[in-house]
């Protein structure tokens, strides 16, 4: 699916539909590819490359739907340990959708940050990180937030490393510690925690992903290929999310 073309269409009287609950911020694992293209005959590498076009729909929806932030899991710390020419393939996925596609997302107000260990990463995947993250820092429309060579327990041990420097130089003491501490020494501070967190393809596990930013996330699992994602699996995500009760460790006031 084209996003330029689809937004150039775009009807833009639509109004999002009073029953539905609307997350502040959605968390997606974008898992299947690989079971998708092995289901359809294809390579592991057409999978990835029919899952880049679904996080094109799942944008176009977060901004047609006023969802404010999206952070979507593209590539985890784990994920090297997979064969080279696949590793090479997803990492080529991604340079060619921040080539092909930060125009667009420009045009439509998305502003976009990238999460993840940085150190290690290539020349040209870091320039073109910092050049999406350059163009798009003063937009103010949806937030794209991409986990990229990410790890939720290594993003909580870099936190605490901070801290513990912090200790040393006696700038704090441990008793200073606290939620609130840990989580300003996150990769992105500024951002709420995620109200849903969805995973595609039958599978029901975190994975790594925003483990402390997920405590009270609603979990939405599916049992669609990422691939498959479209419209209709992303309404029927916003329903099973508007009948949850969010009480964050209370109880439902009547």
């Amino acid at each position: 699916m084209d996003f330029e073309k689809e937004n150039a269409h775009k009807d833009d009287t639509f109004k999002v539909p009073a029953n539905l609950k609307i997350p502040n911020h959605l968390a997606v694992t974008m898992d299947g590819n690989g079971r998708w293209a092995v289901s359809h005959g294809k390579k592991r590498t057409q999978g990835h490359k029919a899952g880049t076009d679904a996080l094109r729909r799942l944008v176009e929806y977060s901004i047609k739907y006023k969802i404010n932030y999206l952070t979507v899991f593209s590539f985890s710390s784990e994920n090297w340990s997979r064969p080279k020419e696949e590793v090479n393939f997803i990492l080529r996925l991604m340079r060619n959708y921040i080539n092909s596609d930060l125009e667009k997302l420009t045009s439509n107000n998305v502003k976009i940050r990238i999460i993840g260990e940085r150190v290690g990463l290539d020349k040209q995947t870091l320039n073109l990180i910092k050049k999406a993250e350059e163009k798009t820092k003063n937009n103010t429309g949806l937030q794209l937030i991409v986990a990229f060579n990410y790890g939720g327990k290594a993003e909580i041990a870099s936190a605490m490393q901070k801290i513990a420097q912090k200790v040393l130089n006696l700038d704090i003491s441990p008793s200073d510690i606290d939620e609130d501490m840990i989580t300003k020494e996150l990769y992105i501070n500024d951002v709420p925690d995620p109200d849903v967190v969805l995973r595609t393809s039958g599978e029901y596990r975190f994975s790594n992903f925003l483990l402390w930013q997920s405590a009270y996330a609603e979990l939405i699992f599916i049992d669609d290929y990422w691939p498959d994602f479209n419209e209709a699996i992303f309404i029927k995500t916003l329903k099973e999310y508007s009948k949850r009760e969010r009480r964050y460790g209370g109880v439902e006031v009547k």
